[in-house]
């Protein structure tokens, strides 16, 4: 399926999630993730949250120039927005979709690994600390490389920062990988990866919720950020019957029969029947 009949247009004032889409490698990740929160909050304030994260980023710029290491400085990071700020992750946060929007994450002090993480990384590199996110496994994580080593932060146990030795041994204890595979589990992620794993946590939560406008619009972006994805495309699909859009759904279903398994081919084959039936209701 073609790019266009994904978009419509629809991100026309996405400006950093179109450069997602043209695979360009200047995306500013804190707007990106405000573009996706403006799809619930449609009159969203962006400069709210960069005032506050600059805010954040003045009250504490001066002191890590002057820190005696690289340690001390994420120290003071950690210390102004896990204990001053109160940002913090609690296992409630995954339940709610407010946990994955910045705007919401700053006024309830609350949210879950990844949009805690991106707010860390928006404050330490305005305050000069080149921090970068991690899509380790368990959940997210922050990174910065130091003069002897990275060392990593985790935005959602209260800042907790955490050695090279320290994060392998979590990993290899938790998932069971090779050193190999757990020190690659741990390089920077990019814009084009951190955006991809929000939308999933949001298509996740939103289908379980069975709040289909909401995961329809989760499930647009990411069959946009992926158009040669099979699953994506069925998925679009699947949401748009239930999010009662009988037309757009038949389209995509027809489309996927023909690159379906065989063994998903009779799912498929019954939701084009129920989008058709929902179709002819309507006219």
């Amino acid at each position: 399926m073609g790019r266009n009949m994904l978009t419509d247009g629809e991100f026309a004032r996405d400006g950093e999630f179109l450069k997602l889409l043209a695979r360009r490698d200047d995306v500013q990740l804190t707007t990106a993730a405000l573009e996706l929160a403006r799809d619930a909050y449609p009159d969203l304030d962006f400069a709210s949250v960069r005032d506050w994260i600059g805010e954040r980023a003045s009250e504490i710029s001066s002191a890590i120039l002057q820190a005696t290491d690289e340690e001390t400085a994420l120290g003071m990071l950690t210390q102004c927005l896990a204990h001053e700020q109160q940002l913090m992750g609690c296992r409630e946060a995954y339940s709610h979709a407010d946990s994955s929007y910045l705007n919401r994450v700053i006024q309830t002090r609350r949210g879950i690994p990844i949009s805690l993480s991106i707010l860390y990384v928006a404050v330490a590199n305005q305050a000069g600390l080149a921090l970068h996110g991690v899509a380790a496994p368990g959940h997210f994580m922050t990174r910065y490389d130091g003069i002897s080593g990275p060392l990593f932060v985790d935005a959602f146990d209260g800042g907790e920062i955490l050695s090279l030795d320290q994060m392998l041994l979590r990993v290899r204890l938790t998932t069971g990988m090779t050193e190999e595979r757990a020190i690659q589990s741990l390089e920077p992620a990019d814009q084009r990866t951190i955006v991809i794993r929000m939308l999933n946590n949001l298509k996740a939560l939103y289908s379980e919720q069975s709040n289909w406008d909401a995961a329809w619009r989760v499930q647009r972006r990411l069959a946009a950020l992926q158009p040669a994805s099979h699953d994506e495309r069925r998925d679009l699909g699947l949401i748009s019957l239930r999010a009662n859009r009988p037309g757009v759904a038949i389209d995509l279903l027809e489309r996927c029969l023909k690159s379906a398994a065989k063994t998903e081919v009779p799912v498929i084959e019954a939701q084009l029947i129920e989008a058709q039936r929902q179709l002819a209701e309507w006219n």
